[in-house]
């Protein structure tokens, strides 16, 4: 994966580069999407098990970190339209807390993360295509991503199935995120209504958004894709995450 033209390397190339390629991966979320129970229990063991799968960007001239992606290889039989509703969660339960897990046949791509002064300058789309090349290099008949719609979160109360559905006057989606998988080849096969999971109490749900939950209700949250449910009496909040299931060839 190696190369000079545009050093991208993979945590098992460059294991020093570990620790960076994480504080990156964590750098952009609302912090209450940091407290998945499934992905903080599982996500170190990306870099354990499969660090060939784990890619970081270098700039050619000093080397520093300008974009990665983590992506798993895990097992799908199914129909493509039929990819679990869990998304991210189910990808890394599938593959580390499933006994003995088959043999995978497609890759998972769970996110890409831009250094922030480098957005919109097509580092996404090199890091993409970067996972195709993975997939193809192993022998994987497809690149499947649960994609987080980067400006679903304008539009807290549109449910997910028909914001993946907007279009530009082009025709492409209106996600800008989307139409970089869709001008890469990707197919658009269905929402998945549970990617990724958060609860916490009232306690942890204000320190986390810096809001107040005087009482029971959906509550939009900075940089939620949906509304957070509270139930005081319970006091528990919990956010369900829809993500869009995407498939290259």
């Amino acid at each position: 994966m190696t190369s000079d033209a545009t050093r991208i390397v993979t945590a098992a190339e460059a294991p020093q580069l570990q620790d960076s390629m994480q504080d990156l991966g964590g750098s952009p979320w609302p912090e209450f999407l940091l407290h998945s129970t499934v992905v903080n229990q599982n996500w170190m063991r990306l870099y354990e098990f499969h660090p060939e799968c784990q890619l970081a960007l270098l700039d050619p001239t000093d080397g520093s970190l300008l974009a990665i992606a983590n992506s798993l290889p895990v097992r799908w039989d199914g129909p493509p339209e039929g990819l679990p509703e869990r998304g991210v969660e189910w990808a890394l339960e599938s593959r580390f807390v499933a006994e003995a897990p088959p043999a995978p046949n497609v890759l998972c791509a769970l996110q890409i993360v831009v250094a922030p002064a480098l957005l919109n300058h097509g580092l996404s789309s090199t890091m993409v295509s970067a996972m195709r090349r993975v997939a193809a290099e192993r022998g994987l008949a497809h690149l499947i991503a649960p994609v987080r719609p980067v400006w679903k979160h304008r539009y807290p109360l549109v449910p997910m199935e028909r914001y993946v559905r907007w279009t530009r006057d082009d025709g492409l989606p209106y996600d800008p995120w989307m139409r970089v998988h869709v001008r890469l080849g990707a197919s658009i096969l269905q929402v998945c209504e549970a990617s990724l999971c958060v609860e916490g109490t009232r306690e942890q749900w204000e320190a986390w958004t810096a809001l107040r939950l005087p009482e029971s209700g959906r509550y939009t949250l900075e940089g939620g894709l949906v509304p957070m449910d509270f139930d005081a009496a319970r006091n528990l909040g919990r956010y369900v995450e829809p993500n869009v299931w995407m498939q290259h060839a």
